[in-house]
């Protein structure tokens, strides 16, 4: 995994991009800026392989874009309510970057920085380890948090994502990988054809800001109920108020397999029937927020010069609750000096 320079930042310090492999060909390629994955190529039912996530084919795109392509986000991943909450008695402000509210981590989260690279030893395949060390108060949050994000490629094709970080003050944390994926490898296609399966009973509806009621709502006899595989496209124009909200699917839905931290469990199945690749998300997190690729408009031009349109790629990000930290009836965010965060979720590639 002999690093390859990507591109060089305004105040010049070099971003290095990472090439994992298997001896099946899936390969990755990742950049220290944003912990980002630029490519993931995997192969559909008659063996030729393509690339299955959006991005772009430049440093330029990753810096001066908004999409989140590929990118480890946080300290918060997903949306905080008015950009604040209270903890141990005291209130945070955090940046908001998404109307009133505060989405990813704000305007400088973990996508827009530039991350310590080593390879990962001991685990048999490819992998490579990200570290970043947050300070205290960046974005408005409270301590300082160190976090290692390390990437795995398996021999059996799955993409194993495993978070470790630790704090000097109480604060939160809940980072998530934000890749779009597109399972037929053209860009230029949409994912409404996609067959998608949550393993869940339940979702956390939201505001005209997309933040959550607090309420938990069964997903039967609406257009989130994902139980059975179904496509995309279905129902995504359907007159239901929450899909007008987010201009398609934009939703937390509640896992019924979690059992707690640590317990891994299958999340959610997502199937091109066009190409035949299957990807299973596994995961050890309560939540999975669905997001169609809605607020692509065509201004992102990606790679190859191709513009991302409306629902070209969608996202599948492992997490606790969006506006955990404002929603005590929430899974807790909430991370304390002495204690580990951890996280795992595992993208398995095959084909049917």
């Amino acid at each position: 995994m002999e690093p390859t320079t990507f591109g060089v930042l305004a105040d010049g310090r070099e971003v290095r991009q990472y090439v994992l492999a298997n001896s099946t060909g899936m390969t990755m390629q990742v950049i220290d800026y944003g912990a980002t994955i630029t490519s993931l190529s995997v192969p559909d039912r008659n063996g030729n392989i393509r690339d299955v996530v959006l991005g772009y084919d430049s440093l330029d795109g990753y810096v001066n874009g908004s999409a989140y392509f590929g990118a480890v986000v946080g300290r918060y991943g997903n949306r905080i309510g008015k950009g604040r909450f209270t903890l141990d008695g005291s209130e945070y402000r955090l940046t908001a970057n998404d109307g009133e509210n505060h989405l990813h981590g704000g305007k400088v989260g973990f996508n827009k920085v530039l991350w310590d690279a080593a390879v990962a030893e001991g685990s048999g395949s490819p992998a490579i380890r990200f570290t970043y060390t947050s300070p205290d108060g960046e974005e408005g949050y409270p301590g300082t948090v160190t976090l290692k994000v390390t990437y795995t490629l398996t021999e059996d094709n799955a993409l194993r994502v495993e978070y470790e970080g630790v704090t000097d003050r109480t604060t939160i944390l809940n980072p998530t990988q934000h890749s779009y994926f597109n399972l037929t490898g053209n860009f230029n296609g949409k994912i409404l054809d996609h067959l998608l399966m949550i393993e869940a009973d339940s979702y956390t509806p939201v505001d005209a800001g997309l933040i959550p009621t607090g309420d938990v709502l069964p997903v039967e006899g609406t257009p989130l109920d994902f139980r059975a595989p179904r496509a995309i496209g279905e129902r995504i124009e359907d007159a239901f108020g929450q899909l007008a909200l987010g201009g398609g699917y934009d939703h937390n839905w509640v896992l019924r397999n979690y059992t707690g931290p640590g317990e891994i469990h299958k999340a959610a199945e997502l199937y091109d029937p066009e190409s035949g690749r299957l990807m299973t998300v596994s995961t050890d997190q309560p939540g999975i927020q669905f997001y169609s690729g809605n607020f692509l408009d065509g201004t992102a031009k990606g790679k190859n010069g191709i513009a991302y349109g409306r629902r070209t790629g969608l996202c599948l990000e492992t997490q606790v609750f969006p506006d955990s930290p404002n929603k005590p009836d929430f899974p807790s965010a909430t991370l304390k000096p002495g204690q580990a965060y951890r996280q795992t979720t595992i993208y398995q590639f095959s084909t049917r």
